[in-house]
């Protein structure tokens, strides 16, 4: 859109941005090249101690961005808050800072969810790329969901997979109003913030599973640590249980045990990926 912003905006791409300076100028250029032109992007930055403030003011010209700080406190979820309550637009999307969406994405999950009123989140498949941007696995989520699929199913689903099969926040589509109604983000299980903040959300409404790969993921060797990886099933286990609780309708014992056994499993499988790739994520960190 070359810096024009098109009337007031209709999705807010919100931005928490944190010791991004490597990759926070890809992001911001894969969000402003999207094709639908009623946006606004509003990037918080938590008090780095790198230069990602400084790469940022690059964007500060262009009508549709917002620069904002965050304090140094309170962890990711006060970023994700922060830059989160700036947000005005219909629709509502977070990009990590070093995230990267396909120029496609935003117009898709906009027409998704405007063509089902009754849609409240719109999800998309993506790539787990490397530090250069080299992927590592493609096409990854969804579990098999596609086109219309009603929320507790989503719920279920998600459960016994026991991963996020919607994927990260920049895979995912909100509507604004629906997002603020289930309460925002849900931080009781860290690692989890957004699978557990998405399932707060179905209980509102549908899914609509767009089965294409437009988004990237960035990993680095923190994120697929061994110490990490058996943190993330811990917190998977509670969160199932939690939902199983809450919501014995939707989700079963059964459910349940499948799940934890998957996360478990996932554990695993995410330290033969790191093991196979040590290298190239080592590269990132």
């Amino acid at each position: 859109m070359d810096g024009e912003r098109t009337g007031d905006p209709v999705v807010s791409v919100v931005v928490p941005a944190y010791r991004n300076g490597a990759f926070i100028e890809r992001t911001m250029e894969s969000i402003l090249a999207q094709t639908y032109p009623r946006l606004e992007v509003i990037v918080a930055d938590h008090s780095s101690d790198d230069d990602t403030w400084e790469r940022l003011q690059r964007f500060a010209a262009d009508p549709r961005v917002t620069l904002a700080t965050t304090p140094a406190s309170g962890g990711a979820p006060a970023n994700w808050r922060r830059v989160t309550e700036l947000a005005t637009g219909e629709y509502l999307k977070l990009v990590c800072g070093d995230d990267v969406i396909r120029p496609e994405l935003v117009a898709r999950q906009v027409a998704a969810l405007e063509a089902n009123p009754g849609a409240v989140l719109s999800a998309t498949k993506r790539d787990i790329v490397d530090a250069a941007g080299v992927p590592l696995i493609t096409g990854r989520g969804l579990a098999g969901l596609r086109g219309t699929v009603p929320g507790r199913t989503a719920i279920r689903r998600t459960v016994t997979a026991g991963t996020n099969v919607l994927g990260e926040p920049a895979c995912v589509l909100f509507r604004t109003s629906a997002f603020r109604e289930a309460g925002g983000w849900d931080d009781r299980w860290p690692y989890l913030i957004d699978e557990a903040s998405y399932a707060r959300v179905l209980l509102l409404g549908d899914l609509e599973a767009i089965d294409d790969s437009l988004a990237e993921f960035r990993v680095s060797a923190g994120q697929w640590s061994v110490a990490l990886s058996r943190s993330q099933a811990a917190q998977a286990i509670g969160f199932h249980r939690a939902v199983r609780s809450a919501h014995p309708d939707i989700v079963s014992g059964a459910d349940v045990a499948i799940g934890n056994a998957r996360a478990r499993a996932n554990a695993f499988g995410r330290r033969a990926v790191y093991a196979l790739h040590a290298k190239r994520l080592r590269a990132a960190a």
